[in-house]
């Protein structure tokens, strides 16, 4: 039996400096189990008609600029997996983050998911809980946390919402 306690990480990002700072931590202690790295980013469905509501481009139009954005944000840090030698698989899934997060840890069995803790969500959301707090809650395995400090603020300071 191996010593490992993690073989396999998911890491939820949205392109956030949050999630950013997480899929960091993640290739750390991938690093230090030796295990495989799956990151995902999620085009958000709700987003996308918020966003159609303040914007005149069409819905398709949206999602097609999200999926750009998530292909990118995946590629940026599955290249910086990868140069640190670990084994990084990226995926865009559509639909409400929380429930693609799960069921990709559910479909992957994957042992940890590492997320950021601000995300981008319509404020309506908020009413709902965060989609770190909704993954907590239903993630088949254990969800760490990873809150960021934007730089030159005192340790303990409140982050500054954007």
């Amino acid at each position: 039996m191996s010593d490992r306690i993690f073989r396999h990480v998911l890491v939820p990002t949205d392109g956030s400096d949050a999630s950013v700072a997480a899929a960091r931590l993640a290739f750390r202690l991938a690093r230090a189990f030796e295990a495989k790295v799956d990151l995902l980013f999620v085009i958000d469905l709700l987003l996308c008609e918020e966003l159609r509501r303040f914007d005149q481009r069409e819905f398709d139009e949206i999602q097609r600029e999200l999926l750009e954005q998530g292909e990118r944000v995946v590629g940026v840090l599955r290249d910086e997996g990868e140069r640190q030698g670990l084994t990084v698989a990226s995926t865009v899934r559509r639909g409400d983050p929380f429930e693609e997060i799960v069921a990709t840890a559910q479909q992957h069995g994957v042992d940890l998911v590492v997320m950021g803790h601000v995300g981008r969500r319509p404020r309506a959301r908020v009413l709902l809980g965060s989609v770190a707090e909704r993954v907590l809650e239903f993630a088949p395995c254990p969800v760490m946390v990873v809150k960021h400090e934007e730089e030159g603020a005192p340790r303990g300071a409140p982050v500054r919402r954007r």
